[in-house]
């Protein structure tokens, strides 16, 4: 039933409305339970999408983020999408054993905690935190616009130079808090990076948690034989 369904959702175009569930269950000649589970699951694959009082459609293809030294901004701009932020926290506040670690810092040192929801052509995709040494970037605060791009603030403003990150990838469900930030179903499975970030120097630069609908994001990496 379910590759029956997709067969049909392939031939139709993005942003269609799905026929209603008795014209697809008298068209496959199967009961509306076992159509509902072939709908969800293709919800959860991100083929289709659910508009609450307006239906079911087709889904765009998913967003591609290279797991790489490249921003969300520029990321999301090579695949012809504009990237907006709304800023949901920009705070300073004192590192935990966990951070200080990760930042090389002391336990109780200054940092800057900055929680962005991220937006791809106005469609909530995601959110994102982020922490920096407020000794490191005293002025920060001050040079950042907290709608724009972070690195570009960083790199331009600010002299630093990324020269690479440690990065790990693994599926959660959002929380009610960040379901609710970002718009989507708490049962829908999320994408959560963990990054931090260094410069050519070997200091740490950021620590930050990015958490992606995973009905609409994807991520690849090139991969390289050792030599």
């Amino acid at each position: 039933m379910k590759a029956e369904l997709f067969d049909l959702v392939e031939t139709l175009g993005e942003g269609t409305v799905l026929p209603s569930e008795r014209e697809l269950a008298e068209r496959f000649s199967v009961s509306r339970v076992t159509l509902r589970q072939a709908v969800s699951e293709l919800v959860l694959e991100g083929k289709l999408i659910r508009r609450q009082g307006s239906g079911t459609f087709v889904a765009p293809p998913k967003l591609v983020q290279p797991l790489s030294l490249v921003s969300y901004t520029e990321g999301m701009r090579r695949q012809g999408v504009e990237p907006t932020r709304t800023v949901i926290t920009l705070e300073e506040l004192s590192a935990d054993d966990g951070l200080a670690r990760d930042l090389m810092l002391e336990p109780g040192d200054p940092v800057v905690h900055l929680e962005r929801v991220l937006l791809a052509d106005d469609e909530r995709i995601g959110l994102e935190s982020t922490y920096l040494s407020s000794r490191r970037f005293p002025d920060l605060m001050d040079k950042l616009d907290p709608a724009g791009s972070l690195y570009a603030c960083l790199t331009e403003r600010l002299g630093v130079r990324f020269a690479e990150a440690e990065e790990r990838v693994e599926t959660v469900l959002a929380t009610p808090r960040e379901a609710l930030l970002i718009g989507t179903n708490p049962a829908l499975p999320m994408l959560l990076l963990h990054r931090v970030s260094y410069d050519v120097e070997g200091h740490p630069i950021e620590r930050a948690r990015s958490l992606y609908r995973g009905d609409r994001f994807s991520f690849v990496a090139r991969l390289h034989a050792d030599r």
